[in-house]
């Protein structure tokens, strides 16, 4: 594939997504839904921006949806959304009243309201004033509904993911091959950056580039000093096709690695192939973590193991709020099971060595989408 030959999501896409969050609000008997989360917006309506101003999408029973929105940013959003309903404010109006107003206007005072309390753009000021504008309004509790119904990934959404892993796994191939001491993060970077581009991923975050000695360093920040023999290179590229994000860890030592290097790298891939086999259809999130967490204390890679070992993946904003999508994720205390068509980065990590890949879980068993060589990679 290529970025050009994979054709944007069509009306039938958004259709989908619609009757399933329909569906919900039947269930809890609500006459419309505001939507006003970033990554939300842009998976019901195909449009995104960010809460600088407020904005939000009004999805009823019946009919179009409606969107409230700075009268600025109408054009891009009639560009890239799926359907044409709007209405804009001035940057001297007050949102909230005018989307208040709207909501009476269309849906009545009585209105039976459907809001998502865990988005960002839901804040305690927006909510107590639509409360004060709606009085006789009922505002129903539906936290967690959008980010649910994003979980099962459709085949369209899949082949986004896939190119964004060629676009991950070409990049890294590139950097491990380049990468020399002397060079510094800043330089790997700008080369990912460039790369992302160049391939058709979206600009934005390039991911997390780190080095140093030990184990403390792998969430470390981008340096600008040059990497010394013996420093290993942390690579964590996220490069998002049309938003939908790819995730890929390896590590790079500086000059030859050490046995104990080694055989950590390599008990690692072994205890994670075993995880990732384990992720069929119906299979218990807790014990698909334990096969990997439990492995790794057994093994004495760590004294401890306190992070998950993976979470959801899939649409990420261009002006993200958060890093990672943490609607599911693997750890001791996972109470769910795996199902056909949710996507997942795996992560793992000791003694300063880290691996990860993107996997989906398939009606026929895992399938890893990232593809590049699972190994200690090293420049001697």
């Amino acid at each position: 594939m290529t970025a050009a030959s994979i054709p944007p999501f069509d009306g039938s896409e958004f259709a989908h997504r619609l009757a399933r969050l329909r569906q919900v609000m039947r269930e809890r008997s609500v006459d419309a839904m505001l939507l006003d989360d970033i990554e939300i917006l842009a998976y019901f309506t195909g449009y995104e921006r960010s809460i600088s101003y407020y904005r939000a999408c009004l999805i009823p029973l019946e009919g179009e949806p409606v969107m409230v929105l700075r009268s600025l940013d109408t054009a891009p959003f009639l560009e890239a959304a799926w359907f044409k309903a709007h209405v804009g404010y001035a940057d001297g109006e007050d949102p909230v009243a005018l989307l208040a107003a709207e909501i009476s206007r269309r849906y009545g005072s009585r209105v039976k309201l459907g809001l998502d309390f865990g988005s960002h753009g839901m804040t305690v000021d927006v909510f107590r004033r639509l409360q004060n504008a709606l009085p006789q309004a009922t505002f129903t509790e539906m936290t967690s509904v959008p980010w649910e119904l994003r979980l099962i990934k459709s085949e369209a959404e899949i082949r986004h993911i896939e190119q964004a892993c060629v676009i991950a796994d070409t990049t890294m191939r590139e950097i491990t091959e380049r990468v020399r001491p002397g060079m510094s993060g800043r330089d790997m970077a700008a080369f990912a950056a460039r790369r992302y581009i160049e391939l058709g991923a979206s600009p934005g975050h390039v991911g997390p580039i780190t080095y140093g000695k030990g184990w403390g360093f792998l969430h470390g920040h981008l340096h600008d000093t040059p990497m010394q023999e013996g420093d290993i290179l942390h690579l964590e590229l996220v490069p998002r096709f049309r938003g939908y994000s790819a995730r890929l860890m390896r590590s790079v030592v500086m000059g030859r690695p050490t046995a104990a290097q080694e055989d950590t790298a390599q008990r690692l891939i072994e205890l994670q192939d075993r995880q990732i086999a384990a992720m069929v259809p119906g299979a218990p999130a807790r014990q698909v973590d334990a096969l990997l967490r439990d492995g790794v204390l057994e093994a004495g890679l760590r004294d401890s193991y306190d992070n998950i070992t993976g979470y959801t993946l899939g649409y990420y904003s261009q002006q993200p709020i958060r890093s990672s999508d943490f609607t599911r994720v693997l750890g001791p205390a996972s109470d769910w099971t795996l199902e056909a068509g949710m996507v997942f980065h795996m992560y793992t990590s000791a003694m300063g060595l880290a691996v990860s890949e993107t996997v989906l879980v398939d009606k026929a068993g895992p399938r890893r989408l990232t593809r590049l060589d699972r190994k200690l990679y090293s420049v001697e």
